[in-house]
């Protein structure tokens, strides 16, 4: 597997995933993922499986950072693994990878929401040093809990 930030050609890949892993009212408009990906203070990494010439997207993350009175906050927007890749640590390494960006970035801690049901997503949260800070009710859509995790970073590794 190779991993590497995002460039505009991926854009037609990268909203095929979405669609693939989301239905609405939870899938993101294109727009609103163009944003997304477009705001500076963004990183976007890709997963690209790597057969011979045939390079396909198996999974991308995408995470932002705020600068509040207090420090820098990073919040991942989304992590997306093709169905057909996931339990292989794709997720993980995006995970990795989007921490490391956001470090760079100057940010102490970071947080995401996770739907309650994604059992999964959980366990690979709190695995990596996630802890739960809250409950939104409704936050995907109607009768669609997220929990709230999060957890500090320390600073960037040299």
């Amino acid at each position: 597997m190779d991993y590497r930030l995002y460039k505009p050609a991926d854009f037609a890949a990268l909203y095929a995933l979405e669609e693939l892993c989301f239905q609405p009212p939870i899938r993101y408009s294109r727009s609103w993922m163009r944003k997304l990906i477009a705001n500076p203070n963004s990183a976007t990494w890709i997963a690209e499986k790597n057969a011979g010439e045939n390079k396909t997207m198996a999974g991308f993350a995408i995470v932002e950072w705020t600068a509040l009175p207090k420090g820098t906050v990073a919040y991942i927007q989304t992590i997306e693994v093709h169905p057909a890749s996931r339990r292989s640590g794709i997720a993980a390494e995006l995970l990795r990878r989007a921490e490391d960006s956001a470090r760079a970035a100057g940010a102490r801690s970071i947080w995401l929401h996770v739907d309650v049901e994604n059992a999964a997503a959980i366990q690979l949260y709190r695995s990596r040093g996630y802890a739960q800070r809250g409950r939104e009710e409704h936050y995907y859509a109607r009768h669609r809990p997220a929990f709230v995790y999060a957890k500090p970073l320390g600073p960037p590794v040299q």
